[in-house]
């Protein structure tokens, strides 16, 4: 008796095939997506704390953080004993700061108290506060922060954000979109990962899948 052995057809290898493109493709589509809304989301941040800033700064006149009369002005806030000289206009302290006195810090609690911004408002050196928790992140989970010293020697500006955790990728998008696409030049520039400060990374440094601290001076 002849034994027939049974396999799948062209067709169905075919069909099969194209379902697992397409799988794929949903997969690798979706994750675009993913991305790109991250990215998004970062750089909103970067215009949105401006946007804390200057409004701030046209309501009271003073810097958030560096406000001398930030506890006469808003209901428990409180005002900055290190990381500079408060009221001399120079939002002080590195800007991934963990120190609850620092004006960097301080910052955050100011434009909270103040309505620019959503989060919590207490005193982040109160009992029963986590600072890590207290502080702001970004859509990775890196840091974001703001200060008045420039991060790389010799960049100018009034204040400058930044933001850790992002991959070169990213970063690229960020720098291409918000400025000249140059990661050491420009009003956008990168650092290492979670640095506060050093040298910009240069465009041959520059590797997609290796994290950044990219930071933007206003």
């Amino acid at each position: 008796m002849r034994k027939w052995q049974h396999g799948f057809t062209l067709v169905e290898i075919a069909v099969v095939l194209v379902i697992i493109g397409l799988l794929l493709g949903g997969v690798l589509k979706g994750q675009e997506l993913i991305n790109g809304a991250k990215v998004k989301s970062v750089m909103n941040d970067f215009r949105n704390t401006s946007t804390y800033a200057f409004g701030y700064q046209d309501r009271f006149r003073s810097m958030p953080g560096d406000d001398a009369n930030a506890a006469t002005r808003l209901s428990g806030a409180a005002a900055a004993s290190t990381g500079g000289t408060v009221g001399n206009g120079r939002l002080e302290g590195k800007w991934n700061s963990t120190t609850a006195t620092d004006e960097s810090v301080l910052f955050w609690q100011h434009v909270r108290l103040a309505n620019f911004a959503s989060g919590d408002g207490r005193n982040p050196g109160a009992v029963g506060v986590s600072i890590q928790d207290w502080l702001p992140r970004n859509a990775v989970g890196g840091r974001l922060g703001v200060t008045g010293t420039s991060p790389i020697t010799g960049w100018n500006g009034s204040f400058f954000v930044c933001q850790d955790k992002l991959l070169g990728s990213y970063a690229r998008q960020i720098d291409i979109a918000l400025d000249d696409g140059q990661p050491d030049s420009g009003s956008v520039r990168l650092l290492a990962d979670g640095a506060s400060n050093g040298a910009a990374i240069t465009a041959a440094n520059l590797n997609d899948s290796d994290p950044y601290t990219v930071c933007a001076s206003y």
